[in-house]
């Protein structure tokens, strides 16, 4: 009987990992794992305005983003240097996971009107499509 060991799907904590902080003061910024405290702790550090600090896996959002090379337990200056020379601001503004959340802020700042202009442009859009897929299956048929 053959044994196969897959590895997960998840993203895996490490060090260098880049998280986006979901609660506390810091929310909605990046900092990075620096150091694993234990299976529901890690130490982060960033040079976005967040303090190195203990803080919970489960107040942290995972990202696709590591630090290469990144020594454990690095202290803010080198965080700081790996942060700049591996462009993870430039990563973040590039990934569809920023995109998304820049997009849910972008629809809760809207106004009534704003909504309602929105609706129109889908109702345009909705009928412009069922027409050319009335098209498509007149010439079809």
């Amino acid at each position: 009987m053959s044994c196969e060991v897959q590895t997960s799907q998840w993203r895996l904590v490490e060090v260098g990992r880049v998280v986006l902080i979901n609660d506390g003061p810091s929310a909605g910024k990046l900092a990075t794992i620096v150091e694993i405290v234990d299976h529901k702790r890690v130490l982060i550090d960033s040079p976005a305005g967040v303090p190195r600090q203990s803080f919970p896996l489960s107040h942290l959002t995972l990202t696709g983003i590591v630090i290469a090379k990144l020594p454990r337990g690095a202290r803010t200056g080198v965080v700081n240097k790996f942060w700049q020379n591996d462009g993870v601001d430039s990563k973040w503004a590039n990934s569809v996971y920023a995109k998304k959340i820049a997009s849910k802020e972008k629809r809760w700042e809207l106004s009534d009107f704003d909504r309602f202009k929105v609706m129109v442009l889908k109702k345009q859009r909705r009928f412009e499509v069922k027409k050319a897929v009335a098209k498509a299956r007149k010439t079809s048929a």
